[in-house]
């Protein structure tokens, strides 16, 4: 079975790049009829070329200047490179910028072809020739196979094809080819047929899918399905890493797709509007690449504006690295490892390229030697690294280890996830419903402590509440996910660290700082609804035979209910916790057998008004006591409760 890979062209406009991908395919890759009435290419074309163990799936790029982002658009993906030099015209601006984009996608090999060599002497072949090596000298393609062609008279066709066998095996073997990843493919070209509907083409850069599967459009995240799959004009059931494809969408109109957007396995890429990245400054700039500068991203068949953060320095010169933070106007959705090409919004030129090292990414405000490190790890050949550092970096947001493939380049998630959970370097926790959760050691730390100095500045923001309401707590957490917040809570509890009640969270060494005129106050008031009963006084009328503040009398009577000397009936209505426990008594003993009773039944029971007995027995139904049937109560037998 033959290995597909992309192989992409490069090089200077007029140097004869399709020319040359006819002859060795027979496809006249010029397409559009302005690109057959101005002879030169504007757009991208395509063609295969079968070479022994190999088909190559050959993307045609334009070498004008004006068209670099048509040509960044179908570099993405590719395996191998095929840089053209015309033998008349030696190295020209695009061969450089071409050249130096190719650097960026981190090709492991190529093939170099000084083509026109029909109008030009032998001697000043050798010179171009020459200048080539100079030219890649210290990049990808410093070893890479220069053949001098012809197209018109075929001189030289064969060792092309020879040398691009050898890089095809060397592209085969050095590249991670990822055929049971999830399908991947950015769309380069959307049209429509008549009776068909939606076509999409673009190059497949992960995994595969066929006919009749569901696949999400990003970074949208629509939902449409597979209704027809075609490679290079033949229809097939099934397309994989490596190949052209061209796939008929059912669910979307054609009009609601673009070149930019991408196709991928459902819940595969998460779209965001920050990335991080690894970035070079070019070496052909001549001015230093400033912090918040403007850029065009383009990164798969995308062109995206954004500002760029650069982090840890405010300059990066020519030909240097750095990490870097890019604020998008719009979402994309990109995966771990993917090349990028970052260009200035005017003038029109390649500022740098590198990779992308987070995919949905939080703004980093500062940075610290620790922080560096996570970013250096994110990187990092070894996946253990770079799952330990996302996790990081996702801080309290939740994910799962099957989507480290696109998070961090780890096949493996499961697997690694355990290894670093047994090392320590990552917290496990039981979320709801038997799921589980992980949170980067440092980071579940912090949200510890987080968690323990909210806690202490609520306590001494009420210095009169035991407890602080869960929904107080939630306001210093709004990023945190909800349910690695209670996982958290869980732990502390089990440290000792946390009390967790049904009224609230409190440290342990809290307790409400009463000063002697409050505590004699808050005696005044439980004796007051102790000796009320079931005709318990309003906060108004409390204050007014106290003589004090309402605001007051409502912070003790809270702390009251915290020490369950109170039972709260409604916001401003209270019981004694003696009253409500007897009040049950009684009521068990009235109403056990079955027996149904109504408010006006109950309020003469227990010898109270209606302004009390009516929200009294509402308070019974939400605690499960009683159960509303009409007008009537009955009681709900509880299992603990004694037989009467």
């Amino acid at each position: 079975m033959k290995q597909h890979l992309l192989l992409g062209t490069a090089g200077h406009i007029d140097h004869g790049k399709t020319t040359l991908v006819k002859a060795l395919t027979g496809v006249d890759t010029d397409r559009l009829p302005e690109e057959k009435r101005r002879r030169i290419t504007i757009d991208l074309g395509f063609a295969p070329l079968e070479l022994g163990d190999y088909a190559l799936g050959i993307v045609d790029v334009p070498g004008h200047e004006r068209f670099i982002k048509n040509m960044l658009a179908g570099a993405t993906g590719i395996d191998l490179a095929l840089l053209v030099v015309a033998a008349d015209d030696s190295v020209k601006p695009q061969t450089r910028e071409h050249l130096e984009i190719l650097e960026y996608l981190d090709l492991k090999a190529g093939v170099i072809a000084i083509t026109k060599c029909d109008l030009a002497e032998p001697d000043w072949i050798d010179l171009v020739e020459s200048e080539i090596r100079e030219l890649v000298a210290g990049t990808q393609l410093e070893s890479a196979t220069i053949v001098r062609v012809s197209a018109p008279s075929g001189k030289g066709l064969e060792e092309l094809r020879l040398a691009l066998g050898d890089a095809a095996k060397l592209a085969a073997r050095s590249s991670k080819v990822a055929t049971e990843g999830p399908f991947r493919m950015s769309i380069d070209r959307v049209f429509t047929i008549s009776g068909h509907g939606t076509v999409v083409t673009g190059s497949v850069t992960s995994g595969q899918v066929g006919e009749g599967e569901q696949l999400q459009l990003q970074p949208q995240g629509v939902d449409v399905r597979v209704r027809g799959l075609q490679s290079h004009d033949r229809a097939v059931k099934q397309v994989g890493r490596g190949q052209r494809a061209a796939v008929n969408l059912g669910g979307i109109h054609y009009q609601d797709v673009a070149r930019g957007q991408c196709l991928a396995s459902c819940g595969a890429l998460r779209p965001s509007r920050i990335i991080t990245v690894s970035l070079q400054a070019s070496r052909q700039i001549s001015r230093a690449v400033k912090h918040r500068t403007q850029v065009r991203l383009h990164v798969g068949t995308s062109e995206t504006l954004g500002t760029l953060s650069l982090l840890g320095t405010k300059v990066l010169e020519p030909g240097n690295e750095c990490f870097a933070q890019v604020f998008l106007s719009e979402e994309v959705a990109t995966v771990w490892g993917q090349p990028f090409v970052v260009r200035a919004i005017s003038p029109h030129q390649t500022l740098g390229g590198g990779r992308i090292l987070n995919v949905s990414a939080t703004r980093i405000k500062r940075i610290n030697t620790f922080i560096h490190e996570q970013l250096a790890k994110l990187g990092s050949n070894e996946p253990l690294q770079r799952a330990a550092a996302y996790a990081y970096f996702a801080g309290t947001r939740a994910w799962h280890p099957d989507n480290l493939y696109v998070l961090a380049g780890v096949e493996s998630g499961p697997a690694i996830v355990a290894q670093l959970t047994q090392a320590n370097e990552l917290k496990q926790l039981s979320l709801d419903k038997g799921k589980i959760g992980w949170l980067h050691m440092e980071v579940f730390q912090e949200l510890c402590q987080r968690i323990e100095n909210c806690l202490r500045i609520e306590h001494l923001q009420t210095p009169l509440h035991a407890n602080v309401e869960r929904s107080r707590l939630n306001k210093y957490f709004g990023g945190v996910d909800s349910e690695l917040l209670d996982a958290c809570l869980v732990v502390l509890e089990q440290e000792n660290r946390v009390l967790v009640g049904p009224r609230g969270l409190a440290l342990p060494d809290w307790n409400p700082e009463l000063s002697q005129r409050e505590r004699h106050l808050l005696e005044q008031i439980v004796l007051a609804y102790r000796q009320a009963e079931y005709q318990p006084p309003g906060i108004a009328q409390l204050a007014e035979e106290l003589g004090e503040r309402e605001e007051t009398l409502a912070g003790l009577i809270h702390l009251a209910t915290e020490q369950d000397s109170l039972v709260r009936i409604t916001r401003d209505l209270f019981v004694h916790a003696d009253s409500e426990q007897e009040a049950r008594r009684l009521l068990a003993e009235k109403m056990h057998g079955g027996q149904k009773l109504s408010v006006s039944e109950i309020r003469e029971f227990l010898g109270t008004s209606r302004k009390f007995a009516v929200p009294f027995c509402e308070y019974l139904d939400t605690v499960g006591f009683t159960r509303r049937e009409g007008n009537l109560r009955t009681l709900i037998p509880c299992k603990s409760d004694p037989v009467i």
